[in-house]
């Protein structure tokens, strides 16, 4: 299955990022039996903070954007917690995603949608998966979005 991710992520014109370091006293993922959990993966552009409250500064397609590099440093934990090798992964469990929005902004699922369309192009349907898409008064580092997941091992 690893070279049909790596051949899928060219074929998108994607290139996973190297997995980000913790920003604080935690471990970037943790494999219990078959499943690997990766800890919350902050949005990031041109190697900067992707930073601002969607529904304010940001629209809604600017944070599923914002999303989508979420999707992507998850699968590079992935990777990682895989040994370089994405054939060891099953399929995507689950997603939780957490928007910086406006108290009025109703619209989570659909920037949450940036990372779970990325991840069906990518995994196909081993890329379906359970969900949540919330919002959130301020997330660290004034970050559009943040997003954790579950994988499963194959």
């Amino acid at each position: 299955m690893s070279n049909a991710i790596e051949s899928r992520l060219a074929e998108l014109g994607l290139t996973l990022p190297d997995a980000p370091a913790p920003a604080a006293n935690y471990v970037p993922y943790v494999i219990s039996g078959k499943q690997i959990f990766i800890s919350g993966q902050i949005s990031m552009k041109d190697g900067a903070f992707w930073t601002g409250k969607v529904g304010a500064d940001l629209t809604t397609e600017e944070g599923a954007e914002a999303a989508k590099s979420c999707a992507m440093a998850l699968l590079a934990q992935a990777r990682a917690a895989c040994s370089g090798d994405l054939s060891k992964l099953g399929r995507l469990v689950k997603l939780v995603g957490f928007v910086n929005s406006t108290p009025e902004f109703t619209e989570q699922p659909k920037v949450i949608n940036g990372a779970s369309d990325l991840m069906v192009e990518v995994l196909g349907e081993a890329g379906r998966h359970a969900r949540s898409a919330v919002s959130a008064g301020a997330l660290p580092f004034n970050v559009a979005v943040e997003i954790e997941a579950i994988f499963e091992l194959a």
